[in-house]
């Protein structure tokens, strides 16, 4: 098993959709987080994002440990902050699946030019901003060169947000698929999708998706059961992401997921989580501290487990045999 390290690599402004810039302190974190990565060999992915690119220091900061060969950089679209600026500024907007196929083009060639320019690397790995992906950005990516994509959120359905895509029915597994058709898997697929790990403290995740399907239904979303049931924590869905989830429970996950022969697994989290009171999972120091604390230990696990980090697009290489 393989572990890959996801980072959104963005500006503080959380939840800012209207700003004409961008502050980006967080990044000034990265060299503290790399050293605590290096401990465990662990090399992340940064996904970037448009202000990050165009940033001097920012890019100083990336490029040297890109340098060094202890990262990837890759791509990660903010639509609202990456030009050109031709949409509503609306809340549906900063879905990048709810724009026009054409403008997700230039959009996603623009944040891909900036990153070839300031990195001199050609990105191969891809996050839409908030999930929003679908099958016209799986194309998109395609033609501009792009090999994996990293969107998707198994088990999740955000159409009740802001128009999002719907992710209930792909598992925590990664696969390959046609551009112009996913989520259908294709064995000789021009496109390879790592979702983030996602999965029920359950040893049957087909029973438990199917009961969460139930209840995801309109029938039962206004019924009180489903708030009692969300409360008894009854599905236990978890994410590999020390955000939201100890460090015991992402264990717990990534015991399960072992036992399932998964070949990788993709722990993912956003850089301004790096530093407190910029987003709502780290709202102060000692967030800070226990955030940092969910990674150590959770790492510490991984690398006693004997299991290796690579970046993202490292999975191409057919000795690791992701997908033989």
């Amino acid at each position: 098993m393989y572990l890959i390290v996801t980072i959104d690599t963005e500006e503080d402004n959380w939840g800012e959709y209207n700003l004409s810039e961008y502050s980006l302190s967080n990044i000034d974190k990265i060299p503290y987080l790399q050293k605590l990565l290096d401990k465990f060999d662990v090399k992340p992915t940064y996904l970037i994002t448009y202000p990050v690119a165009t940033n001097e220091r920012s890019v100083a900061i990336l490029k040297k440990i890109m340098d060094e060969g202890k990262c990837e950089i890759g791509a990660h679209c903010h639509p609202w902050n990456t030009p050109p600026f031709e949409e509503e500024k609306i809340k549906k907007n900063t879905m990048l699946n709810n724009l026009p196929p054409d403008l997700q083009y230039r959009k996603i060639k623009m944040l891909r030019d900036k990153i070839k320019e300031n990195f001199g690397t050609n990105p191969l790995s891809f996050r839409a901003g908030r999930w929003g992906f679908n099958k016209e950005i799986a194309k998109n990516l395609y033609n501009l060169g792009f090999k994996i994509d990293t969107s998707v959120t198994p088990f999740t359905d955000w159409s009740n947000y802001h128009y999002g895509p719907d992710f209930s029915d792909i598992y925590p597994e990664p696969f390959r698929f046609s551009y112009d058709n996913f989520p259908e898997k294709s064995l000789n697929g021009d496109m390879i999708e790592i979702p983030v790990t996602i999965g029920f403290l359950k040893n049957n995740f087909k029973i438990y998706h199917e009961l969460l399907k139930i209840f995801r239904t309109k029938i039962f979303k206004m019924a009180r059961i489903v708030r009692i049931l969300k409360i008894l924590n009854f599905f236990n869905l978890v994410w590999l992401s020390p955000e939201i989830y100890s460090a015991k429970d992402m264990i717990n996950l990534l015991k399960l997921v072992k036992k399932k022969e998964y070949k990788l697994i993709n722990m993912t989290f956003h850089s301004s989580s790096l530093k407190e009171g910029l987003n709502q999972f780290v709202k102060n120091k000692k967030d800070e501290e226990e955030f940092y604390s969910r990674i150590r230990e959770f790492l510490s696990f991984t690398k006693e487990d004997g299991i290796t980090s690579i970046t993202i697009s490292e999975c191409l290489n057919p000795s690791y045999k992701i997908f033989d």
